[in-house]
């Protein structure tokens, strides 16, 4: 059964559909922005039907500003307020709730990290494509995964031999890459948020060390045709810190190689419910033997 339910974050009402389930383990739901609680595709939604389905209760909601929930809109650098205000809801709404895991797409994942560590309730955190985006980063891989992969495009060459390619635009777009890559290194805004006023640093720096804090475990689904997942991955391979600490978590990796950013297609949807259905059953598991 699915309940809609409302609740307070700093003075504003935040909407959400609670989907009831018997496990001791329930999922919350967090979006990326700017987005509200079905998803891409109704993608959020599905994925809280299945859960049901394995007896799995979670919750889905939108952010103060997003959706229907009132208030000024919040980036994901200021949202631990509400996501606090969201995993208070689902211990409301399922009394006999033990713990809690968090699952986000894209800057989500990001959010994710600001706030798992600050939370004893939260046990897991589900991170798909995190969104770690650099403008060093994203440059480098637009060299790497993009440009480099043009060289051995057919399509492009047909174009260059019958006098169809655009040489002066693409020519403009992989110098402004290389001008990123040359401009001094760039960090990214501080959220002023105090539940993780103590992260510092750029953004994959920042949940780095909110990685490093978290105690529980980590679910980590990357798509094989996505920029994002492709940047995250190159940030993996080129810091041992990245590798170290993945690895000391005792990561569940999956990786969907035709997949795009959003998992858009009904097989790669179903992939990654089961996928996440799965994980979460065995940490439930794990507790109830503890």
């Amino acid at each position: 059964m699915e309940v809609p339910v409302t609740f307070e974050c700093e003075g504003e009402q935040l909407v959400g559909i609670f989907s009831e389930g018997t496990s001791d383990t329930a999922v919350l739901l967090v979006v990326g922005g700017p987005q509200y609680r079905a998803g891409s595709h109704r993608q959020f939604t599905l994925l809280c039907r299945y859960l049901a389905q394995a007896g799995i209760p979670s919750l889905r909601f939108d952010y103060r500003g997003m959706g229907d929930s009132s208030g000024e809109i919040h980036d994901f650098e200021d949202v631990q307020q509400d996501i606090k205000a969201a995993v208070d809801q689902l211990f409301v709404c399922s009394p006999g709730l033990k713990q809690v895991v968090l699952w986000g797409l894209c800057d989500a994942a990001s959010a994710n990290l600001f706030y798992a560590y600050t939370d004893p309730r939260v046990k897991g955190v589900v991170l798909l494509n995190p969104w770690v985006r650099t403008v060093e980063g994203e440059a480098k891989a637009y060299l790497k995964h993009y440009y480099l992969s043009r060289l051995m495009d057919k399509d492009m060459w047909q174009k260059i031999l019958s006098g169809k390619f655009d040489f002066k635009g693409s020519f403009a777009s992989l110098s402004s890459m290389v001008l990123k890559l040359l401009k001094p290194k760039s960090g990214s805004k501080k959220g002023n948020n105090a539940v993780h006023s103590q992260l510092s640093g750029t953004l994959p720096e920042r949940m780095l060390q909110g990685l490093k804090n978290f105690n529980g475990r980590v679910l980590l689904i990357l798509s094989g045709d996505d920029l994002t997942a492709d940047e995250f991955r190159d940030l993996v391979a080129s810091s041992t810190d990245w590798k170290q600490t993945i690895a000391n978590k005792k990561t569940t990796q999956h990786t969907l190689q035709e997949a795009n950013h959003t998992f858009s297609s009904n097989v790669w949807r179903r992939q990654v419910e089961q996928w996440t259905a799965d994980w979460v059953l065995t940490i439930d598991n794990e507790y109830k033997k503890n």
